[in-house]
């Protein structure tokens, strides 16, 4: 008896096209080696760390558009974090810490590029 390998899709199309909206919203992170890659019925898979010749040093798949959305929203917020720390020692105390030590001002201009990201993307937020 012949058996028929069915090729398992792990992704919807809907869900690959959100996803691929949330990836061209956040494009910006690709100057910071951070990739994300369409991989077809695998869904999308972020690359970060290029070290030639080794590749990249962690990857990440996902098949859920909100899930793909709040990584890369805390990728692109904890860039600014650092950036706007670098060389003082709060950044020794992490993120959160540097976020609350902000102005008020700054989180929420920090919050509204959320707000951007998720309707360049097509996200609803919460």
């Amino acid at each position: 008896m012949q058996r028929l390998m069915e090729k398992k899709t792990y992704i919807t199309e809907v869900e690959r096209k959100k996803c691929q909206r949330v990836a061209d919203a956040f494009a910006e992170l690709e100057d910071e080696d951070i990739v994300v890659v369409d991989v077809g019925r695998y869904g999308f898979v972020k690359l970060q760390y290029y070290t030639p010749p080794r590749g990249f040093e962690n990857d990440y798949t996902f098949t859920d558009s909100r899930e793909l959305f709040e990584d890369l929203w805390q990728e692109w917020l904890n860039m600014q974090l650092y950036w706007l720390a670098e060389g003082t020692p709060i950044l020794e105390e992490g993120y959160d810490e540097v976020f609350k030590s902000l102005s008020k001002d700054k989180q929420n201009e920090l919050m509204e590029r959320k707000q951007h990201f998720a309707k360049t993307a097509g996200i609803e937020t919460e």
